[in-house]
């Protein structure tokens, strides 16, 4: 039997990227899925179209989890479409790097607003419908161990999700509602590509500090969230851990 028969999972941000490698990836294992997207409903179309014709049960679910309202209705879609609510991917990120010379009001407000307040919005909407045995699944990065040079907003994003990573699974622990992060090095995504960090001088020197020596794939990342989600990990709240091929 699939791990994740029967349970419903919400993951933000998985029109492209990490996010839709861990939608098709708890789908493949059972879960019907909220595939969430802020601006590209032709990308979260095409994961949910990837996972029906393989069998699964998933919908595409716009809305900016920066806003409250917006982040509710995500919860909401999946009580509505399939009555109940098991996992929850806050997998919505943004990041844009400057020197501390280049930091503005702006930058800060568009990269915390996403990548903290959204995490936090949308687990307040989901805790409500979380029972016994649920998981929440954060990811951070490994830049908040790493700490490179011009990313000092991003990488105070992602250690503030490690500390509210510890907080929430103190805070819901009684409830037996999981909470964990998975942190991951560079992992190629359209984003990493648009960017032009594959071939740059940064990607080289991140894949000679990682021992196993290359850039992640979604799938590295995919298969620890579906990890995380099921039973096999009943045992983890609390824990960061860095999929970075040995990057920390």
């Amino acid at each position: 039997m699939s791990k994740l028969a029967g349970k419903v999972a919400v993951v933000t941000g998985a029109s492209k990227g990490i996010g839709a490698a861990i939608a098709k990836s708890l789908a493949s294992e059972g879960a019907s899925v909220i595939v969430n997207y802020a601006s590209s409903k032709t990308g979260a179309d095409a994961v949910v179209e990837t996972i029906t014709a393989a069998g699964g049960k998933a919908v595409a679910v716009g809305g900016d989890v920066s806003k409250a309202a917006e982040a509710k209705g995500l919860i909401d879609a999946a009580i509505q479409n399939f009555g109940r609510l098991d996992i929850l991917v806050n997998n919505s990120g943004v990041y844009e790097f400057a020197p501390i010379e280049g930091v503005t009001e702006e930058h800060f407000h568009r990269i915390f607003n996403i990548n903290v307040l959204g995490l936090l919005l949308v687990t307040q909407a989901a805790v409500p419908h979380l029972g016994e045995g649920a998981s929440i699944i954060n990811i951070g990065s490994v830049a908040s161990s790493v700490t490179p040079p011009d990313t000092t907003v991003y990488s105070g994003t992602k250690g503030a999700v490690d500390a509210i990573t510890g907080v929430l699974s103190k805070e819901l622990g009684p409830r037996r509602i999981r909470v964990n992060s998975i942190n991951p090095g560079m992992v190629e995504t359209e984003g990493v590509h648009t960017a032009g960090f594959l071939n740059s001088d940064f990607a080289k020197a991140t894949v000679a500090q990682t021992p196993l020596g290359r850039i992640g794939q979604g799938h590295d990342i995919a298969t620890v969230a579906a990890f995380l989600a099921s039973d096999d990990s009943n045992w983890l709240t609390g824990e960061i851990i860095r999929a970075g091929g040995g990057l920390h």
